[in-house]
């Protein structure tokens, strides 16, 4: 049995390891792979349509008169249901509220499936994924810095909406407390961390969508199946937390646990959900990304 290729820059390291300026942990910066995938159009027309979403919203409320929803999302697991809809348009703090609320169960798991699903596959698809190791760029130094910028792109996303929604808002319906559909009102002065804590909770819950994206990237060759497959497994797990049937068994599937920022937006904060939804999604994303870097450093890299 002849012994595995060791990569190109692995062997730069191992036989030149006085070569003049190499340095591993200098190659790919993030600033290089950052403005790479910025100039993407696929970065360009997310965040288009993400941008886009908070104006389509007070068009549609404009059109249908005051908005009047029949349900809302749940905090976590036994967490009390709030409706969103129903004080959408009371301020722009309500208005972020709601744009929240309206993406976080699908639109906002596309980009994060996009920039993570996309980024090391992409490469491959084009056959340049050999020729960067071959620059030389260490795999483990590759892989980190694609996730890490995707990562950050994903963040980005997930920002960009209720900044717009709270310009806009501010536009359309004015700045005021942050109204609560059980009763109540949020101090304007709580309503800018509330709503940072509800962005951040919101990204770490999709953490789980960037491992699987990330882990089918180093997988496979098409993009498209790396993001169709971590935006079907996400749906797929939404799908068994609907199934009530399984009682207990749903608290371990990050979906039970995508609506806990709801308890950010309470009179009294509560951390319960929130907490052990992010344990959940923190759990699952760590391994997925662990296989992604294993199984990556082993792969032979053919195109």
């Amino acid at each position: 049995m002849s012994a595995p290729v060791q990569p190109p820059a692995d062997r730069v390291a191992a036989e030149h390891p006085e070569a003049a300026g190499y340095r591993a942990g200098r190659t790919l910066p993030l600033r290089v792979e950052a403005m790479r995938q910025l100039r993407r159009r696929r970065t360009l027309l997310m965040g288009g349509i993400l941008a886009a979403l908070p104006f389509i919203l007070i068009i549609a409320f404009a059109i249908g008169g005051s908005p009047d929803g029949e349900d809302g999302g749940e905090g976590g697991r036994g967490g009390s249901r709030i409706n969103l809809m129903d004080v959408a348009t009371e301020s722009a703090a309500n208005f972020a509220a709601t744009s929240l609320f309206v993406s976080a169960g699908f639109l906002l798991v596309v980009p994060v499936a996009l920039f993570c699903g996309d980024t090391v596959a992409s490469e491959a698809s084009w056959s340049s994924l050999r020729y960067l190791l071959a620059a030389p760029v260490p795999r483990v130094r590759l892989l980190w810095s694609k996730l890490v910028v995707a990562l950050g792109f994903s963040l980005a996303a997930m920002v960009l909406l209720p900044l717009v929604a709270l310009a806009a808002g501010t536009a359309a319906y004015g700045w005021g407390p942050l109204k609560l559909p059980t009763g109540g009102a949020l101090a304007a002065g709580d309503t800018l961390p509330r709503l940072a804590l509800v962005v951040a909770f919101i990204f770490v819950s999709q953490l789980v969508t960037a491992g699987l994206a990330f882990w089918l990237s180093t997988k496979t060759d098409a993009p498209l199946g790396a993001v169709g497959g971590a935006v079907g497994l996400t749906i797929v797990g939404n799908v068994l937390d609907a199934v009530t049937a399984l009682g207990s068994w749903r608290d371990f599937l990050p979906a039970h646990w995508q609506f806990a920022w709801a308890d950010a937006l309470q009179p009294q904060l509560e951390w319960g959900g929130m907490i052990k939804g992010a344990a959940i999604s923190v759990t699952y994303a760590l391994i997925l990304f662990a296989l992604a870097f294993r199984g990556f450093s082993r792969k032979d890299i053919v195109s």
